[in-house]
Parts: structure tokens; sequence; C-alpha cells
């Protein structure tokens, strides 16, 4: 096998594929409110040798609402934090960690919705690359989206401290209409994904309707999510219908508006963002790497990208060519490329403004979205569309929170949530390229300033310089 050879443009492949009186309750709940007082009591009363960090005089933004919290002190005792409140009022332990944030802003770490962690047949030292430059960039949560058996084995790693990386969440692999082709196979199929440990199933285009509601009933039954692409025989409305809890890169609202190279109706428009927000489902738009796939962007653009220099060379090679030969393609028609882009720009503004729940995604490493710097790609284009900065970065943290709450509280700056947070020179509600500017990143309560932060990509830079 090739170096690299692991790489699969699947998305691109999609693309393609997507065109065609009682007194019991009250003494249960004294008993639960009695056992719950001791336990505290009995914590209060054990020594702990777990590590607290004190972020104080800091600015806080809590990120589950639209505001900054002024000279507070945030203190993070091993994995959680323990205290946020203001700086005169909050009493720091002796021997805590002190890490000066006069001037300095504090947020929850940013989450990667749609990610393609590599799987086993990758490289060691190219998985543990790509594990950092989420970090680095202040990406602490991705929910991997690859669905490779080894990726479960990576995820005990991070989770023991063994390597560096964010919280994973994992997608078995992908149900499609190569994968599975019967009611009775997707239903084996979707129990067996529930015992192995996956966090939920991805769906991609080719699934017969039949098929689907197979999945989707046992899905439901089993207690396991399902998200990702609208196969057409399915369409958008009947998967809002049958439960799916996110809607990956668009393209199925796309179809259903016939959005593809004709302008949008509107009164179609607000009506699908109407049935969306009724039916409680996600959208993780994914804008740049969608332009990128529509060949609106030239090669010398996006060869340009600096953050290129943190990938093999045998990756950034292919994704060139790919592209060259999007780009030679007779049919590729780039007015109409453009147009779909607006599109998609202007049913993104009107999903974020209408009460749909947007999640932060770029579907990095995929076609020059190199992980976690394709964050600060995905938000230019999120900005282009309207959305504001709280908008934006809600997206990436509180309303990522709010999704996963069944398995672990984060995304917001508050006690009991996981201390991943990110400390910044600059308040990002003023101007989103402060999120360029950081001191440092917390993952799960190990705090990694910006020197060692820096350090590590100039290593790996140098390791794929060509």
């Amino acid at each position: 096998m090739p170096a690299f050879s692991f790489f699969q443009p699947t998305l691109f492949l999609c693309f393609k594929q997507s065109f065609s009186s009682n007194r019991r309750p009250a003494m249960k709940i004294c008993s639960v409110v009695g056992l719950l007082l001791w336990g505290v009591l009995a914590c209060r009363a054990q020594p702990t040798t777990e590590p607290i960090t004190a972020f104080v005089h800091v600015n806080v933004l809590p990120m589950d609402r639209d505001t900054v919290l002024p000279d507070q002190t945030v203190l993070v005792r091993g994995t959680r934090i323990v205290a946020v409140g203001p700086a005169a009022s909050v009493e720091i332990p002796e021997g805590a960690r002190r890490i000066d944030g006069t001037g300095r802003y504090l947020m929850p770490g940013l989450a990667e919705m749609h990610g393609h962690v590599p799987g086993g047949n990758a490289p060691a030292q190219y998985v543990e690359d790509v594990m950092w430059l989420y970090v680095a960039n202040g990406v602490t949560t991705v929910r991997g989206m690859l669905g490779d058996p080894a990726q479960l084995d990576l995820r005990m790693r991070i989770n023991r401290g063994e390597l560096v990386g964010p919280t994973l969440y994992l997608a078995g692999p992908p149900f499609s209409g190569n994968s599975v082709t019967s009611p009775e196979q997707a239903v084996e199929m979707v129990r067996r994904q529930k015992a192995e440990g996956w966090d939920l199933l991805k769906v991609l285009p080719g699934l017969s309707r039949e098929v689907y509601d197979a999945m989707a009933r046992t899905a439901h039954e089993v207690g396991i999510r399902f998200a990702g692409h609208v196969p057409e025989a399915v369409g958008l409305r009947h998967a809002l219908e049958m439960g799916q809890e996110t809607f990956d890169h668009l393209d199925g609202f796309i179809a259903y508006l016939d959005a593809f190279d004709r302008p949008i109706d509107e009164a179609r428009l607000q009506e699908i963002v109407r049935l969306t927000r009724e039916a409680q489902a996600w959208v993780v738009p994914t804008m740049a790497l969608w332009e990128v796939l529509m060949g609106v962007l030239d090669l010398e653009t996006v060869q340009a990208y600096d953050e290129l220099r943190y990938m093999p060379p045998e990756i950034v090679e292919r994704w060139v060519e790919a592209h060259r030969r999007r780009l030679a393609d007779p049919q590729l028609d780039r007015e109409a490329a453009r147009l779909h882009i607006a599109n998609r720009m202007r049913l993104l503004k009107a999903l974020a403004d209408g009460g749909v729940g947007i999640l932060f995604g770029t579907d990095s490493p995929q076609q020059f979205s190199v992980p976690g710097f394709s964050v600060y790609r995905e938000i230019e284009r999120m900005e282009a569309a309207g959305l504001t900065p709280y908008q934006i970065l809600r997206a990436a943290t509180y309303n990522v929170g709010r999704y996963f709450q069944r398995h672990d509280s984060f995304g917001v700056v508050g006690i009991g949530h996981r201390a991943d947070l990110i400390l910044l020179e600059g308040n990002p509600l003023d101007d989103l390229d402060h999120l360029k500017q950081k001191v440092g990143v917390m993952v799960r309560g190990r705090w990694l300033p910006v020197s060692e932060l820096q350090a590590k990509l100039d290593e790996i830079a140098a390791r794929y310089a060509r």
C-alpha cells in the first residue's frame, strides 16, 4: 500500500451521488436528596489530589447567552469547572495554578461536528498530528463521521490521557446503498453498531425508503441517533418525519428546494425552515468545503492556503489533482455553481434566523479542509452568509453541548461542565479574528499554553516540509 493511500474523498463521492395523594414519590425524592447531600458532605471530607487551575481576573464568554462577564475567576478541578464568579468573591485554593486573565477572554472550546477522523490504515504519526491540529486551534470536541473501528481504540487512548486530542463522538460504518440493501440487514446493522459502542449512525445517499425506515425505527427502539445525508428516495420531508437528528452539508435542503441551479422560492424556503424547526432537527452546513466541491474557487486560491503545510504532501497532491480535474470538467458551469453557493448562503441565513439549531462543522480533513484550521475558513463563509459572531460561536459551543447533553455537559463556561476552554487576547464577539490570538487551550482540564501549541505545530510542519 503506498503512503497515505488510506485517504478517500468520500464526501465528493456522496456529492456526485446526491445529484443523480400517594406519598411514595415524595418519599423517594427525599431519599434521593438525602443521598445527594450525604455524597456532597462525604466529598468535602475527602482530600483531593486533582490539580486545580484558576483563571483569575478574566472576562468570561459563557456562550449560553450573548454576554461578557467581566473580571471573573474560573476554577477548574481535574476535568471539570467547579466555580465561576466575580474575582473578588471566589476563593482560590492554596496551591492552585494561577493563569492571569487580565484583559483576556475565556470561552468554551470549539466543536467540529463533521470530521473525518483518520481510520486504522492511517500512519500512527499522522493520526496523532491530526488530533493535535484540532486541539491547537481550540477544537476540543469532534464528531467523527468516517466510521472506522480503529477510532474506538483512538477514543480510548485519548480518554486515558495517552494522547492529546479532542473528545470524540463517533458514527459507525455508514448506511448506504452499497452497505445495506434490505430492511432486515438494516435492523441487524443498527443493533450491532449500538452494541459496539458507536454514538450515532451515519446516513449516506443510496438508501431506499424501505431500508431507511427500518434503520430509523430500529434506531429509535435501541436509543441511537442517526445523521448525515438525505437519500434521494427518502427525501428531506420524510427524513424529518422519521426523526433524523442532523442534516449535513445542506444538500437535502437544496434538493427539496430544487435550488441546484435556480433561485430559491421564498415561500418554499420558509416552509422548510418551519418544518425543520418544528422537528427540532439540527443542521451542519459545511459551507467552505462546498465552495471547493462546486468548483467556485480557483486552483491557485486553494493551493495558497498556508495551513496546507501541516498536511502530508501526498494528501495535498491528491487534493490538487482532484480539484484540477473538477475545474477541467466540460460540464462544470461556473455561473450555475456560484448561484448554487449563493442559494446555500441564503438557506443558512434563513435557517439560523428561523430558529433552527445550527451545528458547526467543516468535514476536515478533506479537499483543502485542514483539521482545526478549517474552522477559520468556515467562520468566514458563515459570516459572509450574514450570521452574527454570537450565532457562529454558539453553533460551535453551546448548541453542540445541547446536542450531546445525554452524553456529557460541555459547551458552556459553567459549573459542572467539562473543562474545555480557550483563553484569547481579544473578544471574538467583537471580531472573530480574535480566535486566532490564543493564550492557550485547555482540553479536559489539561492546560496547553500557546508556546507548547506552536512548538508542536512547527514540528508537524517540519515533518511534512515539501
